[in-house]
C-alpha cells in the first residue's frame, strides 16, 4: 500500500473532499532564456523568447486550448533579446510556440483578449472595437480594420466579460452593450437596459450570467454599484440581495452551471449565494480585505482567489487550502476544474474524483482499493492476491468499475497502465461485467495521451473530452495543422477521415506554390484515395482559388459526382469538358446549368454566338434542349441558331409564329406600311424561297405579306382599324359593305379573285347591308357565272323570304330550288320543285330524308316517285 500512500499524499483536503494540482507541463519553453532572436518579419512560429505574465495581456482557450499574449504597452518592460515592436503571440498549453504576428501599430490600446467558442482569437480594444484572427496563421478575419462595437461618444470601455458566443462591455459612461453572436459577420450589438448608476457612483465590477441559464435567452449581466448589486438585461433592471446587506462587492464570479456567484465583499468575507441572490450559502472571512486579483470556481464545489503570491482556495466547509506562487499565474477554468497557468509551468487543480479516492485513500479497504492491492500481490507472484479476491467476491464489478473509471483521471500512464492492470485482473472472475468496457477506457486513453503530448499540447481531461467530442477535437487538431494525428485519431475510432485528408490537401496546396502541377498532384491522389467518396471539387476548387487552376482542372477530372465536378468546371472555365459530362451524366439539369453559364458569358461577345451554336450543334441532346427552352423565351437566339447552322426553313417557320402572335396585338401593327409583321413575314418569304421544299410556304408567305400591306393601305384610307388580320374573302365583302366597290374591285384584282367566288362575295356583302336594290342590280348585270344560289343563300341567310323568293325562281337546278324552298319552310313549293327532278330523284329524296326527318311529305313523295318509276 505504500504507492498508495503516495499518491495520496500529494492531495489536499478541503473540508471532506480532496484536492490535487498535476503539474502538466514543466518547465515550459518560453520560462528559459531564448536561444534565437525571432525576425520581426517573420510570422512563423519562430523562438520568441521570455514571457512574462505580468508584462503581457494573456488570454488562454478552454478544453486545453491555445494561449495568446500581447506585450501590454501601459507597462514599462525591459526587453532582452525579443524586438522592440509588439507581436501577437500564440502558443499551445505546453509553451511551445505555434504562430506570431506584428501588432498593428497606430491601434487603440489593447484592453482583452479572448477565445471564441469555436477558437478564433478576439482582440477589444480600448474604444470599443474588435478584432478577430483566424487560428494557426494569426490572420485578420475578415479584414484587419477594427469591427465598431459600441455606439459613438459612449467613452470607450471601462469592463469587459467574455463567454463563448459573445461579450458584454461596460462603457466608460455606465452603459452595458452586449453583443451575442460575435463571430458574426455583423454581431449587432445591442445596448440594454440603463443600469441607473449615477455621476457619483462607481460600477466596481461585472459578471455575466450566460444565455443558456437564462429562461430568456438572452444574457444577463451583474453590476456591482456602491453597496447593492443590480441584474441588467433587455427588459430592465433589477435591484439583487438588497436584505442581504452583503455591502459593496468588489470581485464576482459566475459558477459554470450559471446558477451560483462567487463574490468578494469589501469587508474580506468570500460569499457564495444563488445568482437570483436570494439567501447566503455559505462564506468565508479572508485574512485580507484587499480584493484579489482573479476569482474562478474550480469545479462546483469550490472558489480560487488569486493574490500575488497566494492562491486561496475556499470550500463550503473547513478550512481553505492555501498555495504559494513566487510567480504571476493566470487561472483558466475548465468544467471539471482550472488550469494555472504560471511563467514556468501549467498545472491542473481539480477535485479528486471518488473513484481514485476510493482506490489510493489512506487506510482505504474499498473493493477497488483491495482489486488494485490484489493485482500488486499477483505480479509479486504472493498468495495474497487470491486473499483479496475472496474478500471483494461479492462487489467485484464495482471494484472493476472504479478501477477503471479511476484510470480516466489519471494523467500518468504508468499509474492508468496500473489501473488497467487491476481491472483486467478481476475481470476472468466477474462474467456479468461488460467486456467492452476497458477496451472503450483505452481508446480514449490513448486519445487523450496523444493530444496531451507536449509536441501537441491539449492537456484534456476525460470529462473535458466527453463533453468536446472526438469529432471537436479532430477538428480542432485540423486547424493546428496536426493532420497526421487527427488522421490516426479518426482512423483509430472509426471515424470519417474525409474532413482530415481535405484540410490536409488544402493546406498543402497553400504551401507548396514551388512544386510543379504534375508533382503536387500525385502527392495529393495518394492521400486523397485513402478516403471512398471524398469531394475532389472542393480541394479542386481551393486549387483554383489559390491561382493554381491547371491544378485545379486536374483534380476535377477525378470528381465522381457530376453535380459537384461540373460547376467548378464551370468556374475554371472548361466550358466545353463541363458541357460534355453533363450530357454524360444524363441529367437535363446540369446541361442547362452549362448552357446559361456559357451563354452568359459569351452574349456580350462578337462572335461568341456563333462558338456557342457551334458548340451545341455537335451535341444533340444539348442542341434539343437548347431549341426547347429557347422555343418558349429565346426566339430571337432560336432565330440566329437557325440561321447559323442552316436550317432555313425552321427559322422561316419561327418567323411566322412571330407574326401570328403579333396578330394578337394589332396595336403593335400600327405605324407605317413596314409595320413589324410583315417584316417578319417577308423574311419568312426570302426564307422559305432558298429551298426548293418549301415553294407553297414562300408563295403563301408572299401573299399574305402583300394582304397585309393592301389592308394597312385601307384602314389608312378609311381611318378604320377593321382590315388588318381578315381574309381576302372578308377583305372583299368589308370594303363592299363599306361602299368601297372600287377597293374591293382592286383587290379581287391583285390576288385574282375568280369571278364566281367574287359574286358569292358581294351578294353576301350586299344582303348583310340590305342594300336590295343594289343586289337586284347586280343580279341583272349579266348572267352570274355560278348561277343565282349566291343571291338565295345571301337573302335566305338574312332572313328576307320575299327577296329569296325571287332569285330561287331563277334556279334552274330543280334539287337547289326545292332545298331552298324547304329552307324558307315552303314544304308545298318544295314539293313541286321535287316532282320537277328527272335524274336526281334518287340524290334529292336522301336529301330531303336527312332535312326533313320522319315527315308525312317523305311519303307522299316515294308514293309519286314510285308511280313514276324513278324510286
Amino acid at each position: 500500500m505504500s504507492s498508495s500512500v503516495s499518491v495520496a499524499a500529494e492531495w489536499d483536503l478541503l473540508s471532506d473532499r480532496f484536492y490535487r494540482r498535476i503539474t502538466i507541463y514543466s518547465p515550459l519553453p518560453w520560462s528559459s532564456p531564448p536561444t534565437t532572436t525571432a525576425s520581426s518579419s517573420s510570422s512563423s512560429a519562430a523562438a520568441t523568447g521570455r514571457l512574462d505574465l505580468s508584462t503581457h495581456i494573456v488570454a488562454a482557450a478552454p478544453f486545453g486550448g491555445p494561449i495568446a499574449a500581447v506585450r501590454d504597452d501601459s507597462k514599462i518592460v525591459q526587453l532582452h533579446s525579443e524586438p522592440s515592436r509588439r507581436r501577437l503571440l500564440l502558443f499551445s498549453s505546453s509553451g511551445h510556440p505555434l504562430a506570431s504576428s506584428p501588432w498593428t501599430p497606430h491601434l487603440p490600446r489593447l484592453h482583452s483578449l479572448a477565445f471564441s467558442s469555436s477558437l478564433n482569437l478576439l482582440a477589444l480594444l480600448s474604444d470599443g472595437s474588435l478584432l478577430r484572427f483566424r487560428l494557426p496563421d494569426l490572420k485578420p478575419i475578415p479584414t484587419s480594420t477594427p469591427l465598431p462595437l459600441l455606439p459613438p461618444a459612449s467613452g470607450g470601455v471601462a469592463d469587459a466579460v467574455f463567454w463563448g458566443g459573445g461579450v458584454a462591455i461596460l462603457t466608460e459612461d455606465n452603459r452595458v452593450v452586449v453583443t451575442a453572436d460575435i463571430e458574426a459577420d455583423d454581431p449587432h450589438p445591442r445596448e440594454l437596459a440603463d443600469p441607473g448608476v449615477a455621476e457619483d457612483e462607481q460600477v466596481l465590477c461585472m459578471a455575466v450570467v450566460e444565455p443558456q441559464f437564462v429562461m430568456s435567452g438572452s444574457p444577463e449581466v451583474l453590476l456591482a454599484v456602491g453597496d447593492r448589486v443590480v441584474a441588467v438585461d433587455e427588459d430592465g433592471v433589477q435591484l439583487l440581495g438588497e436584505a442581504l446587506e452583503i455591502g459593496p462587492v468588489q470581485k464576482m464570479a459566475v459558477s459554470p452551471n450559471g446558477k451560483l456567484l462567487a463574490a468578494f465583499a469589501h469587508d474580506g468575507r468570500l460569499l457564495v449565494i444563488p445568482t437570483d441572490f436570494s439567501r447566503i450559502i455559505f462564506e468565508y472571512e479572508c485574512d485580507s480585505a484587499l480584493p484579489p486579483d482573479q476569482i474562478a470556481w474550480c469545479g462546483l464545489d469550490s472558489v480560487l482567489l488569486y493574490w500575488p503570491e497566494v492562491l486561496l482556495m475556499v470550500g463550503p466547509n473547513g478550512d481553505p487550502v492555501q498555495y504559494n506562487y513566487d510567480e504571476p499565474i493566470m487561472l483558466i477554468p475548465e468544467c471539471d476544474g482550472v488550469r494555472i497557468l504560471s511563467n514556468s509551468s501549467m498545472e491542473f487543480l481539480h477535485r479528486v474524483p471518488d473513484c481514485t479516492t476510493s482506490i489510493f485513500g489512506i487506510g482505504s479497504m474499498s473493493p477497488a482499493a483491495l482489486l488494485y492491492d490484489a493485482r500488486d500481490h499477483y505480479d509479486k507472484q504472493s498468495a495474497k492476491a487470491y486473499d483479496n479476491y475472496q474478500l471483494i467476491s461479492s462487489s467485484l464489478p464495482e471494484a472493476i468499475e472504479a478501477c477503471i473509471d479511476a484510470a480516466g483521471y489519471e494523467f500518468d500512464v504508468s499509474r492508468q497502465h496500473a489501473l488497467l492492470n487491476a481491472a483486467t485482473y478481476g475481470l476472468p472472475f466477474c462474467s456479468q461485467f461488460p467486456q467492452g468496457r476497458i477496451q472503450e477506457m483505452c481508446k480514449m486513453l490513448r486519445v487523450l495521451n496523444a493530444v496531451r503530448d507536449p509536441e501537441i499540447g491539449m492537456p484534456l481531461t476525460i470529462q473535458q473530452y466527453k463533453l468536446l467530442t472526438a469529432t471537436v477535437l479532430v477538428g480542432r487538431l485540423i486547424n493546428a495543422n496536426q493532420h497526421l494525428l487527427a488522421l490516426r485519431i479518426s482512423e483509430y475510432l472509426s471515424l470519417n477521415p474525409e474532413v482530415v485528408i481535405m484540410h490536409w490537401a488544402c493546406e498543402k496546396i497553400a504551401a507548396s506554390t514551388a512544386i510543379p502541377d504534375i508533382v503536387l498532384l500525385e502527392g495529393l491522389l495518394d492521400k486523397l484515395r485513402l478516403c471512398k467518396g471524398i469531394s475532389y471539387a472542393a480541394v479542386a476548387a481551393h486549387a483554383d482559388n489559390s491561382g493554381r487552376r491547371k491544378l485545379a482542372a486536374m483534380l476535377v477530372d477525378h470528381e465522381s459526382q457530376s453535380s459537384k465536378q461540373i460547376p467548378l468546371l464551370l468556374s475554371i472555365d472548361e466550358q466545353d469538358k463541363a458541357l460534355q459530362k453533363s450530357i454524360e451524366s444524363g441529367d437535363t439539369d446540369l446541361v442547362y446549368l452549362v448552357l446559361f453559364h456559357i451563354w452568359q458569358k459569351v452574349a456580350v461577345e462578337k462572335n461568341a454566338p456563333l462558338d456557342f451554336f457551334g458548340i451545341i450543334n455537335a451535341r444533340p441532346l444539348a442542341r434539343d434542349l437548347f431549341m426547347t427552352y429557347a422555343r418558349h423565351s429565346k426566339h430571337e437566339a432560336l432565330k440566329d441558331f437557325f440561321l447559323s447552322t442552316g436550317r432555313l426553313q425552321d427559322a422561316a417557320f419561327l418567323l411566322l409564329k412571330e407574326s401570328r402572335e403579333l396578330e394578337k396585338n394589332p396595336v403593335a401593327s400600327k405605324g407605317s406600311i413596314h409595320v413589324p409583321q410583315v417584316r417578319l413575314i417577308d423574311q419568312a418569304y426570302r426564307l422559305f424561297a432558298e429551298t426548293k421544299e418549301h415553294l407553297f410556304e414562300s408563295k403563301s408567305s408572299e401573299e399574305h405579306a402583300k394582304l397585309l400591306r393592301v389592308q394597312h393601305n385601307l384602314e389608312v384610307s378609311t381611318k378604320q382599324a377593321i382590315f388588318l388580320g381578315s381574309s381576302v374573302s372578308d377583305t372583299i365583302k368589308t370594303c363592299i359593305a363599306m361602299g368601297n366597290e372600287r377597293a374591293a374591285v382592286k383587290v379581287k384584282s391583285e390576288f385574282k379573285v375568280p369571278d364566281k367566288r367574287w359574286y358569292w362575295l358581294k351578294a353576301c356583302a350586299l344582303a348583310t347591308v340590305g342594300n336590295w336594290d343594289a343586289l337586284e342590280a347586280f343580279s341583272k348585270e349579266k348572267k352570274p357565272p355560278g348561277g343565282y344560289k349566291p343571291f338565295v343563300e345571301a337573302c335566305i341567310d338574312a332572313g328576307q323570304k320575299i327577296e329569296a323568293v325571287k332569285y330561287i325562281l331563277k334556279l334552274t337546278n330543280s334539287v337547289e330550288k326545292s332545298q331552298a324552298y324547304e329552307r324558307l319552310g315552303m314544304h308545298e313549293e318544295a314539293k313541286a320543285a321535287a316532282l320537277q327532278a328527272d335524274n336526281n330523284g334518287d340524290e334529292l329524296f336522301s336529301r330531303l330524308k336527312f332535312t326533313l326527318g320522319q315527315n308525312a311529305l317523305i311519303d307522299t313523295l316515294r308514293d309519286r316517285f314510285s308511280s313514276q318509276g324513278t324510286y
